[in-house]
């Protein structure tokens, strides 16, 4: 179906409309912490190892303290039911029949509650803290209910950054549709058959009960952006981990001071994540990031990652490193806005395909013991 992620990027853009297409596709002011994200990947080179039996592999390996097809999770993107009708369903079942967990955004248009009645596999949601401690409580009943294994804290956000695609088409400032929207939307006429043929206005599933904050998600999305709490700080995460009994990862942070923050307040994981370049332009990229924060943590937490990763050996560079997981996030959804689940099996598969390609050519069998051969596997290049 496609050769590469550059050919599910192209086939997205076609299917969906702009405004929608460009919410995935562009990232904070210059973009430039976005394009470090992948770029910075082009310093660490690969070593080719030659005369060694490689003919039985294996990618699977441990995550969050679960045995997995491979240390991979697909991440949350908010909005994900508008890239494909029940698109939060679709990405949710590739993933569990490929063996991988699935995190549910706040800004899901499919609820936990339905998530979970739809599928039968490893569920994570992400949480923002809200001003309305209520509605964050809430929340975190609603993952206890649908059984999730763990919550991710997303905490590099107490402000949005600014998406200069998302002010010149318009996205930035839409709470319903107008004649400008109404004729983009009208170009894609099969994304508007897919998406409507319930005859339902879409809505963010987790805000049911709450008619109050909107009749549409895009209403919703605005009353909810506006109670991110900019005031949080580390007692709002001991508060919640009073009210969470099951894995705490705390996503969005590059910094190794912030990850020893993390475990001192009682995370089993944390994430390397700049939000894909979505909040703060000209920051380092994560994989940058990553060394620091497995020297300082990596023998007291989990350390997951996220930012850039497009190929197999990217994940594969990432876990030398001494990653024990990645998070999918961009990749997945141009796959589920090109071809709905079967384009999020299909980016699953590339990735998976490449993984093992490039595991054997550097000569190792187990996945779980790259970070242990680093030296062997990896070269790194000075500067940028």
């Amino acid at each position: 179906m496609f050769a590469n992620m550059d050919d599910v990027r192209a086939r997205a853009a076609r299917r969906l409309p702009r405004v929608f297409f460009e919410y995935i596709d562009g990232a904070a002011f210059s973009e430039e912490t976005a394009r470090r994200n992948i770029s910075d990947f082009q310093r660490i080179e690969l070593r080719q190892r030659v005369l060694r039996d490689v003919s039985e592999r294996s990618l699977a390996g441990p995550l969050l303290g679960k045995e997995r097809s491979m240390p991979l999770a697909l991440g949350p993107v908010g909005f994900s039911g508008l890239f494909e009708a029940d698109g939060e369903i679709a990405a949710a079942r590739a993933a569990h029949t490929n063996g991988l967990p699935y995190c549910l955004s706040t800004f899901g248009i499919t609820s936990l509650r339905r998530l979970r009645e739809k599928t039968d596999g490893a569920l994570w949601f992400q949480l923002y803290v809200l001003t309305d401690r209520e509605l964050a409580t809430e929340m975190i009943q609603a993952a206890i209910d649908a059984d999730v294994e763990a919550l991710v804290l997303t905490v590099d956000t107490p402000v949005h950054g600014i998406r200069e695609k998302d002010i010149r088409n318009g996205f930035r400032s839409l709470t319903g549709v107008t004649p400008k929207l109404a004729f983009a939307l009208a170009q894609r006429p099969g994304w508007c058959a897919r998406i409507l043929r319930k005859g339902a206005v879409p809505r963010i599933g987790n805000l049911d009960s709450r008619p109050e904050m909107g009749r549409n998600a895009l209403e919703q999305a605005v009353s909810i952006a506006s109670k991110v709490d900019a005031s949080m700080t580390w007692e709002d995460v001991d508060w919640i981990r009073e009210r969470w009994p099951r894995k705490l990862i705390i996503k969005g942070l590059t910094e190794a001071e912030d990850a020893r923050s993390c475990v001192a307040h009682g995370a089993d994981g944390v994430v390397i994540s700049n939000h894909g370049g979505r909040q703060l332009d000209q920051s380092r990229s994560t994989i940058d990031a990553l060394p620091d924060i497995v020297e300082a943590v990596g023998d007291s937490t989990e350390i997951l990652i996220d930012g850039g990763f497009r190929r197999g050996s990217d994940v594969y560079k990432a876990l030398a490193l001494g990653a024990n997981g990645v998070l999918l996030g961009r990749a997945y959804a141009y796959g589920l806005a090109a071809a709905g689940e079967k384009g999020v099996d299909a980016v699953i598969a590339m990735i998976r395909t490449e993984l093992d390609t490039q595991m054997a050519q550097t000569g190792l069998t187990q996945l779980r013991e790259v970070a242990r051969h680093r030296d062997e596997v990896l070269r790194i290049r000075a500067g940028r």
